[in-house]
């Protein structure tokens, strides 16, 4: 009885089912949006600490341009 269960639910039947170019442009379109945002998401986010040393490199070179000369 399992198995004739199993053999109904995994052998697939025929799909009558028709998506228009419409609506499979609206999907694909969702589906790119929602990609792109996570991308987008991920980059900025391994991002940071790159951004923060180079803003700490530079503010170190502009204070020490702008420091007056040590008497020794």
């Amino acid at each position: 009885m399992r198995v004739l269960l199993l053999l109904i639910l995994i052998v697939p039947a025929t799909a009558l089912a028709y998506i228009g170019p419409g609506a499979g442009v609206s999907f694909l379109g969702s589906l790119w949006a929602v990609l792109a945002g996570i991308v987008i998401a991920l980059v900025a986010i391994l991002a940071w600490p790159i951004r923060y040393f180079v803003r700490r490199l530079r503010k170190g070179r502009a204070a020490a341009r702008t420091a007056p000369p040590r008497a020794d």
